[in-house]
């Protein structure tokens, strides 16, 4: 046996990923819940992937998939959020509550 460096496989994700609607931002295929919301929801309740594919209605695949995707796109999907709060809050102020 030889000693070769481990080649990372490349993961494709779009079976269960889509980033084409909703405003651009990745979200669960035909569910629209956004990854970001995932990824939070997880970190800020210490939930399992059991636990996050139960409360959002998802495979465990599925939320496999989107860890997946926001660690590997996590600065770009943090700046679709930051840009989507600042949206909500001008037309809040605009329009109010």
């Amino acid at each position: 046996m030889t000693d070769q460096p481990f080649t990372p496989v490349p993961v494709d994700l779009h079976k269960y990923i889509e980033t084409r609607l909703f405003s651009d931002r990745p979200h669960i295929r035909g569910k629209r819940i956004p990854i970001a919301l995932i990824a939070n929801r997880m970190t800020a309740n210490g939930w399992t992937i059991a636990e996050t594919a139960y409360d959002f209605t998802l495979s465990e695949a599925e939320v496999l998939a989107a860890l997946l995707y926001y660690e590997e796109h996590q600065a770009e999907i943090q700046q679709q959020e930051l840009n989507e709060a600042t949206q909500f809050n001008e037309l809040k102020l605009r329009y109010g509550d």
